[in-house]
């Protein structure tokens, strides 16, 4: 797909996952592709599958086949070769079937099952196939696989530190007209008036199939008022106590409906960091919508009134920006954990990514194109605190040029999350 700062010329869109789902069927017997609705499962699966002749296909869309799947798992799933099942949430009781199959045949590239809800967490699962699964998660699309951009600034940040040094010809209003957009796959090639008609037949089909799916919920407008208020607080603290007094809803309605929408790829929980360091740090988690389109037609903003003084620019870039790193993690070669850093007085930054042996980059966003010395306030906390384990720190903003705010410490163009190489 090609794309100017705002504008879409729509092709086949290759997708980072399609080289994990290819080494996974080396050496994995079975493969799960997670992900959203309408993310792209379906597509990716038959990029990965192109070059396999022989391979079944079943789809559970289809209520013919959906039934032969629920009457009969153990015959469903029986084949040579290399096995698609589509949207394997609406039949959970093959799973049995596939763990007795695949363990009587330890080869590896028997199944490919994608999935529009974390299927591991369905009551009625079986077996979530312990040893046996690799999970593979498809987000919606990343804004390096939008424009044909390498996507591997986690990489360059743990690759090269403060050394980064990027320039953009790139402006405020050309980060909203992506925000905006968002990464559907459907929503990308559409016009705005288009796009608005996509998402509200997206939510309505997320909660009246999806949500239905997994938990009995007779109050569906009240599941809608809810989304929209959420969506009013990306990039904020998640407090059930106080979304609970907002919305009027039970705290332990509301905490269910929280898991419900997690479990549907529709909102992330960004887990809070800290360290033995670090021991005036909260524990509270930052909410994140998964894609920011939604976020933003859920509370009315187009790109205009976003970029309006009083419109949600601050929080829905910071959103963008953490969903942008939630997916480069999933494909990156250095392996890292999204967190996000808030001490008990107010000091915090954005994202801090760590890595398995305890380095850290932190990141601070900014919808401005002016970065201010208090801005990188509570980086510095983390490079004093943390020694030679902090790697840099970086503010992502909506300037052109990097800049330098001490050791370590850099304000770089945001669109460098997608256009940097290690």
């Amino acid at each position: 797909m090609k794309m100017a700062h705002n504008r879409v010329v729509p092709d086949l869109i290759p997708r980072h996952a399609q080289t994990l789902v290819g080494e996974a069927l080396a050496d994995t017997r079975v493969i799960l592709v997670n992900g959203a609705r309408q993310s792209g499962k379906s597509t990716l699966t038959r990029l990965a599958i192109a070059g396999l002749p022989g391979t079944t296909v079943r789809l559970l869309d289809d209520p013919a086949t959906l039934r032969a799947a629920r009457d009969d798992p153990m015959t469903f799933v029986d084949h040579n070769g290399l096995m698609v099942i589509d949207e394997i949430q609406l039949a959970p009781d093959t799973m049995r079937p596939i763990k007795l199959k695949v363990d009587l045949d330890p080869r590896p590239g028997q199944f490919i099952l994608t999935g529009s809800s974390r299927v591991l967490a369905l009551r009625a699962l079986p077996d979530a196939l312990p040893g046996r699964m690799e999970i593979i998660e498809l987000w919606p699309l990343s804004q390096g696989e939008i424009s044909g951009d390498p996507d591997r600034f986690i990489d360059a940040a743990f690759a090269h530190g403060p050394r980064i040094d990027h320039t953009s010809d790139w402006r405020r209003k050309d980060y909203l007209a992506r925000a905006v957009i968002g990464g559907f796959p459907e929503a990308v090639r559409r016009t705005d008036r288009r796009r608005a008609a996509f998402f509200d037949s997206y939510l309505m089909t997320l909660i009246e199939r999806d949500v239905l799916e997994l938990s009995n919920i007779e109050r569906r407008g009240e599941m809608f008022r809810f989304l929209s208020l959420l969506a009013g607080r990306a990039g904020q603290l998640l407090v059930p106590g106080t979304l609970a007094g907002q919305s009027g809803i039970p705290r332990t309605t509301l905490v269910r409906y929280l898991e419900l929408l997690v479990s549907v790829f529709l909102i992330k929980s960004i887990p809070a960091w800290s360290s033995n360091l670090t021991h005036r740090a909260t524990g509270t988690p930052k909410l994140a919508f998964v894609d920011t389109g939604i976020a933003c037609h859920l509370i009315g903003q187009d790109l205009t009134r976003l970029n309006d003084p009083g419109g949600a620019a601050g929080s829905i870039i910071e959103n963008f920006v953490l969903m942008e790193l939630a997916r480069q993690i999933t494909w990156c070669d250095q392996r890292a954990t999204l967190y996000h850093f808030r001490t008990k007085d107010g000091v915090e930054v954005d994202a801090v990514l760590e890595t398995p042996d305890g380095r850290v980059v932190g990141i601070e966003i900014k919808a401005g194109a002016n970065v201010r010395a208090e801005d990188v306030r509570g980086l510095r906390l983390l490079a004093d605190t943390l020694g030679d384990q902090f790697v840099a720190g970086y503010v992502l903003y909506t300037g052109q040029q990097t800049l330098s705010f001490g050791d370590k410490i850099r304000a770089v163009p945001l669109d460098a999350l997608w256009r940097l190489m290690p």
